[in-house]
């Protein structure tokens, strides 16, 4: 239908709303009062490697956002006459630039919308998914939860590392720390803890300064084993500019605590603190601050002592949640006694150490448990688990140490090259190719094989093999029940018939495994 002059009914009533809309926008405009905005921008003055020093900034503040030349940056040392900048982009800055005060301190994206990104330490994408969901953002700078507000660490992490989860559990809410020289695998390791964990806790993997291509492939890992569905990388390479690298531990802290404050347990990888003291001394030479040690700056203890009190148990009333932090840090020819490595050692709660003789080897992963520790120790480990480990973990000690006697050739009584016969083999047992987590009753089953008194039988060359086709067996007998093992609800009540069933298995495993088998099947005929 149209009018007599000709507009239809859809004209008209669009023409209606225009002029209502026009009519709200005179009224509100009405209303506007002009304001005046005074700002007094600073002038950079020098700039050198990744700093820069401003003056006549009008009342900066410490850790304060600013703009130089259009590239971020972050005011790190403030006078009365100077403030000195670290630069947190790439963008080229000269003398002469202008400097203008962001007008809040360095914060970073916060919230489940980093779940499934790969982003760098200001919160910016870089997997090409686009912007991240939702707007919520947190201070980097945060105080620690205090100790009134935390709850013993007593909740296990299942790593999925028999070696570690008997010998070294870890606890939710954990400082541990890893450290071995290079090309140890301390970074695969991690990969595969991150990979292991339940899937109601978050991982995070934070590559501190490494190269473009290795930290392309780890995050390729990360996805193909489902760590990025229930987590996010932190990512900075080592084209960045050194306060983009040195920042990078304290942005993934501050993302990680977002989710803790919601109720969520978190699972923090460093790649590792050694690159980020390395970027902290140059950052500290480059602003002029005083140096000690190896020229490292007198702070360096407190920097990184700052970033993993950050972990922790959180109570309930913080929602209950917990940040487990797993450092790692490089070492050189095996000395832990270097200045960073024994601040670490010092921070955490304990340490993983691999060994590159155990790597030479063949062990993997290559742990060297005679130098690991765990602080927490059996509080962390599920009962039944805590109840075999205590004999195995003691055991094995006493195998390293008559082990070290061993080598000079003398001859032992019958009793200690027992233990090291069953030592050795023991050892064959704790090997683990990358990629292969073990769960709870699976890391059960084993210790049952590896206890039981028919194991000193198996050869040494079958022995492997042997414990893992054991494993099977236990695994699929229904008296065996893995899911409430799994579950944590086996009590040590249960351990008698569990060490019956295994008896049986291992008898049956010395009869094809065992050394006599062995010795008669290298003495038959070809075709017999």
């Amino acid at each position: 239908m149209s009018d007599p002059g000709g507009e239809t009914e859809l004209e008209g009533a669009m023409r209606a709303q225009l002029e209502r809309a026009l009519e709200q926008t005179r009224e509100g405009l009405a209303g506007l009062e002009p304001r005046t905005r005074i700002e007094r921008l600073g002038r950079v003055v020098a700039v050198g490697d990744g700093v820069a020093i401003a003056h006549e900034l009008e009342r900066p503040v410490f850790g304060e956002l600013v703009d130089v030349g259009g590239v971020a940056g972050r005011a790190e040392s403030v006078s009365a006459s100077e403030v000195r900048l670290v630069l947190l982009g790439r963008g080229s800055v000269e003398a002469g630039d202008p400097v203008r005060r962001a007008g809040r301190i360095l914060d970073t994206p916060a919230g489940s919308g980093l779940l499934g990104r790969v982003v760098n330490p200001l919160g910016h994408p870089l997997d090409g998914r686009g912007p991240l969901a939702g707007r919520r953002r947190i201070r980097v700078e945060r105080d620690q939860v205090p100790l009134a507000d935390r709850e013993l660490v007593s909740r296990p992490l299942r790593t999925g590392v028999f070696a570690i989860d008997t010998m070294i559990p870890i606890g939710r809410g954990q400082r541990q720390l890893v450290i071995g020289d290079r090309s140890t695998g301390k970074t695969e390791l991690c990969v595969d803890i991150l990979a292991a964990l339940e899937p109601e806790i978050v991982g995070v993997y934070v590559a501190i300064g490494r190269r473009g291509s290795e930290i392309a492939g780890v995050v390729a890992q990360l996805r193909e084993a489902g760590v990025l569905e229930r987590g996010f990388c932190v990512v900075s390479d080592a084209d960045d500019p050194l306060g983009l690298v040195h920042l990078t531990p304290y942005a993934a802290c501050a993302m990680a605590e977002s989710l803790v404050e919601g109720g969520r347990d978190v699972v923090i990888v460093y790649d590792d603190l050694s690159s980020h003291a390395h970027a902290h001394r140059s950052l500290a030479l480059l602003l002029g601050r005083p140096v000690g040690r190896e020229a490292y700056p007198v702070d360096v203890f407190y920097a990184h002592a700052r970033l993993l009190e950050r972990a922790a148990q959180f109570g309930a009333e913080l929602g209950g949640g917990s940040l487990t932090a797993l450092p790692i840090v490089e070492t050189q020819a095996g000395d832990l006694t270097a200045y960073i490595p024994t601040n670490l050692v010092s921070i955490t709660d304990g340490q993983i150490r691999l060994d590159a003789g155990l790597v030479a080897a063949g062990l993997n992963p290559a742990v060297d448990l005679g130098l690991s520790v765990s602080r927490v120790g059996g509080k962390a480990q599920p009962e039944l688990v805590r109840t075999l480990a205590g004999s195995f973990k003691n055991r094995y000690a006493q195998f390293l140490e008559l082990e070290s006697f061993a080598r000079f050739g003398g001859r032992l009584e019958p009793s200690a090259q027992a233990v090291i016969d069953w030592g050795r083999r023991a050892r064959a047992a704790l090997h683990q190719a990358y990629g292969q987590p073990r769960t709870w009753a699976q890391t059960v089953a084993r210790m049952l094989l590896v206890d039981d008194p028919a194991f000193i039988k198996l050869s040494q060359e079958g022995v492997a093999d042997a414990v893992d086709e054991g494993v099977a067996r236990l695994l699929d007998d229904p008296a065996f029940d893995r899911a409430a093992i799994d579950g944590g609800r086996v009590g040590r009540e249960l351990i008698d018939p569990l060490r019956r069933r295994a008896a049986v298995v291992a008898a049956a495993l010395v009869e094809r495994f065992g050394i006599d088998a062995t010795v008669d099947r290298a003495g038959e005929e070809p075709g017999a």
